[in-house]
């Protein structure tokens, strides 16, 4: 016989999915709406083409009629909101159920549909709030990917059209970690920043993307007699394997590089199971150069990524310096990678 507790407790979870499901059917109901309101002016327009500022005029003169009995949801701004809504996303089938108004909003900001295509998977695979996917976009989530991925590659993962074979295909370069609240002009301690990471395991979580799961902090492990700690272990169910972060607070050095392979490698012989697959190591470093971390590792290797971790958002100038510097490398090497 149920419990009173167990009662209270099923049917309290049935009137919360209940309303959290009339919420997203009213959400989508609206989002439809706008999504008729954007596609009958844009046809009113296409009608007046050869009017200079026909489309102005339409757009003022509704939102005077509309306004003063359906209030500032149908203001002029929000009006040319519906319009880009339904030039954007042109086939009223293609709408997702998943995403509200406000998450369609943020990406009518994007400039090109392959970034739209990742963020809505991203969105519907790791149900992310407004906010999660506002910080994504904001962080340029899609382009630091593409900094070492190809577009394909980047999008299957996100879709699931295909599992990550490796984890530069997961694992961001430069790692953005505002939320921490660090300022940049300071000089911090490895254990400072570790410690505010495990304060904002959540957000840190999200910045590492698809399938991590917290595993230990601070972990010890004994090596014939010597005793060594690993900052942060995590798990990564997609890659089936352990995660290991080394948290450098200066540039990386090849010491550092190689005290991580010792970790790797223990993990691989001692806490690997059969079935799983080889060990992670990060090293997440204030700085690095690229070349020294290549030369110090074995070719073709797969198992250790340097990423370097950024504690502001990072400026349009700066992507667009990042990849201009990749697109360079690029055809200095004859256009093959």
């Amino acid at each position: 016989m149920l419990s009173d507790q167990t009662l209270i407790s099923d049917i309290k979870a049935i009137i919360s999915k209940s309303r959290d499901n009339a919420i997203r059917a009213v959400d989508h109901q609206r989002t439809l709406m706008y999504w008729h309101i954007g596609k009958r002016i844009f046809e009113e327009e296409q009608q007046g083409k050869d009017r200079a500022d026909y489309g102005k005029y339409i757009i003022k003169y509704l939102s005077e009629e509309l306004q003063p009995e359906f209030g500032s949801g149908f203001s002029a701004r929000q009006l040319n909101w519906y319009r880009q809504f339904y030039r954007t996303f042109p086939i009223v089938s293609t709408l997702w159920t998943q995403l509200s108004w406000s998450q369609y909003k943020l990406l009518l900001s994007l400039n090109s549909e392959e970034q739209r295509e990742f963020y809505v998977a991203e969105t519907i695979k790791n149900n992310w709030t407004v906010r999660q996917l506002e910080r994504q976009i904001n962080t340029n989530l899609y382009e630091r990917l593409l900094l070492s991925n190809d577009k394909e590659s980047v999008l299957a993962v996100a879709k699931r059209e295909k599992m990550p074979s490796d984890a530069k295909e997961i694992i961001k370069d430069p790692m953005v970690l505002e939320f921490l609240g660090l300022k940049r002009e300071s000089a911090y301690y490895e254990k400072d920043l570790e410690g505010a990471i495990i304060t904002h395991l959540q957000e840190f979580l999200l910045e590492l993307g698809n399938g991590f799961s917290f595993v230990a902090r601070q972990k010890r492990i004994h090596i014939e007699g010597d005793e060594f700690f690993v900052d942060l272990v995590f798990y990564n169910r997609l890659l089936q394997s352990f995660v290991i972060i080394e948290i450098k607070t200066h540039k990386l050095t090849h010491q550092d590089i190689g005290q991580l392979q010792m970790y790797v490698n223990y993990y691989d012989r001692i806490e690997k199971l059969p079935h799983e697959h080889p060990t992670i190591g990060i090293l997440l470093c204030a700085s690095k150069n690229d070349a020294v971390v290549k030369f110090t590792l074995p070719e073709e290797q797969k198992q250790i990524v340097a990423s370097q971790y950024e504690l502001y958002l990072p400026t349009e100038k700066q992507l667009l310096d990042e990849v201009n510097k990749e697109l360079e490398s690029f055809v200095s090497k004859g256009g093959v990678e």
